[in-house]
This record gives C-alpha cells, sequence and structure tokens, in this order.
C-alpha cells in the first residue's frame, strides 16, 4: 500500500508514524485509519521492530475527525434510513490493545478521535503546548472506541466524566495530573524523548513485552485473583524457558549489558 496521509520510517527496532496532513492539522479520515493499521500490522509482523512511535506532522497531532462527510451523512440520515445500525465495537482498539507496544507523542491538538486513538496506546507523552479534549458532546456524539471505559480507567470516573461531558480543553500540565499522559516536555524536546521511551522498550525482550501487555489489557479488571496470578504464572513459566532469560541471567554472571531479541 502507497500512503499519502502517513508518513513512515524506522530507526533502530522503533518504528515511526507521523499522521500527515498538517494543513488540515491531521484531521482523521477513514483512509488515514487504513494506512496507520496496515503499516503497524507490518511492523507487528517484523521481528526487527520492538516498538512504534505515533505522532503528527505541523503543529497538531489530531484535531478530530475531517467534517467533510459529516454533511453527507447528515443529510443521508435525514432524508430515509440512513446507516444501518451496528453491534459490536470497533476493532481499532482491540488491534492497537494486542499490537507491539505503541508510544504516542502528543504534538499539540489531540481532539476527538485524536484523543480517543491513543488511549489504547501503551505510553503517552505529551509537548507542553499539547491541547486535549474528548469532544464529541460538541457534535452531539458519543466517545468511541472504548473511550468511556479506557478514559475512565486513566483519570478516574470524575474526571473522565467532567471531559466527556463538557467536552472541554485540557492543557498538558492538567492532562499529566490526571494521569491521561505519563510525562509533559518542551516542544522541541518532545520526538528525543518519546524516541528514547519506545528505544527503550524495543530493545526488551520482545515476547515477555508482548506478554506483559496481556496481562496489563486482562488482569486490571479481573475481579478474581486467582485467575490474575494463573496468568501471570503461566507466561512466566513460558518466558523462563526462552532465550531471552538465559541471556539475562549469563550478562548479569558475567556482569555486562544483555543483548536481547536476537
Amino acid at each position: 500500500m502507497g500512503y499519502d496521509q502517513i508518513l513512515t520510517e524506522t530507526r533502530g527496532r522503533v518504528g515511526i508514524i507521523r499522521l500527515n496532513r498538517p494543513e488540515k492539522l491531521n484531521a482523521w479520515t477513514a483512509q488515514m485509519g487504513e494506512q496507520v493499521r496496515d503499516q503497524v500490522a507490518k511492523w507487528n509482523g517484523d521481528d526487527a521492530i520492538g516498538a512504534i512511535l505515533i505522532t503528527g506532522e505541523g503543529r497538531a497531532f489530531c484535531a478530530g475527525a475531517d467534517l467533510g462527510s459529516f454533511a453527507t451523512r447528515v443529510q443521508a440520515n435525514s432524508a430515509g434510513p440512513g446507516e444501518v445500525l451496528q453491534r459490536g465495537g470497533v476493532s481499532f482498539t482491540h488491534f492497537l490493545r494486542e499490537s507491539k507496544p505503541t508510544v504516542a507523542a502528543i504534538n499539540g491538538y489531540a481532539v476527538g478521535v485524536g484523543l480517543t486513538m491513543i488511549l489504547p496506546c501503551d505510553i503517552r507523552i505529551a509537548s507542553s503546548s499539547a491541547k486535549l479534549s474528548i469532544r464529541f458532546v460538541k457534535m452531539g456524539l458519543m466517545p468511541e472506541l472504548g473511550s468511556t471505559r479506557l478514559l475512565a480507567q486513566l483519570v478516574g470516573l470524575g474526571n473522565a466524566t467532567d471531559m466527556c461531558l463538557t467536552g472541554r480543553m485540557v492543557d498538558a500540565d492538567e492532562a499529566l495530573r490526571m494521569g491521561l499522559v505519563t510525562e509533559v516536555v518542551p516542544p522541541e524536546s518532545l520526538f528525543t524523548v518519546a524516541m528514547a521511551k519506545a528505544e527503550e522498550i524495543a530493545n526488551n525482550p520482545a515476547r515477555a513485552v508482548r506478554m506483559i501487555k496481556e496481562l496489563l489489557a486482562k488482569n486490571p479488571l479481573d475481579p478474581d485473583l486467582e485467575a490474575v496470578m494463573e496468568r501471570e504464572n503461566l507466561r512466566d513459566q513460558i518466558a523462563r524457558r526462552l532465550p531471552d532469560h538465559a541471556e539475562a541471567v549469563a550478562a548479569f554472571l558475567e556482569k555486562r549489558d544483555p543483548h536481547f531479541n536476537r
């Protein structure tokens, strides 16, 4: 697939995606979503890539959905039966939660889908100039991509309720206090800091990282502590048999840095 709405590159074990519609503040389109998913899927199948960094070109991360198609949809829905009602959620959230680790570098506006698309990411780092909003109520729409659960998990139900019902903008410092992002850095340092985080993750044992992601996706909401510990124990027994564990032990005994993913 040739991409016209994202830019991609690799640096070492990190794959980098830049949303690339800067003249539209990287407004999200279905085509952009397909291109992001296609590239992430390729890197998920590439053993040379250990983590993925997602950011935006220009002065925004993503200012929300491109509204160009909304008028057509409104007209279709008012003129007749309109869209077919569908059950089930959108698979993009599951896709990111099950992918290789993702780091979002939020370089400006992250609004609507620009916010909900990064809630399933593993790490979110913001520029001090970032502005975040789950703005759907301002359009008379519902939060999406599982965000009514994922946002509440990150920032607490009270903060999530306030953000969802008001649609207000949250600046980077407030996002940090809430736990919506893990770090706030100056705009000129954002890419360097996010890249360093992605490299740190990418250079850890890849299979262990993926199993830890599985545990973090399933265990926090499971009330059955025995089931939680059983999942951990099973994956730990698998990890003990993998080459990266043997390398870590050998490196400790030999007083050197380990060399994983070989």
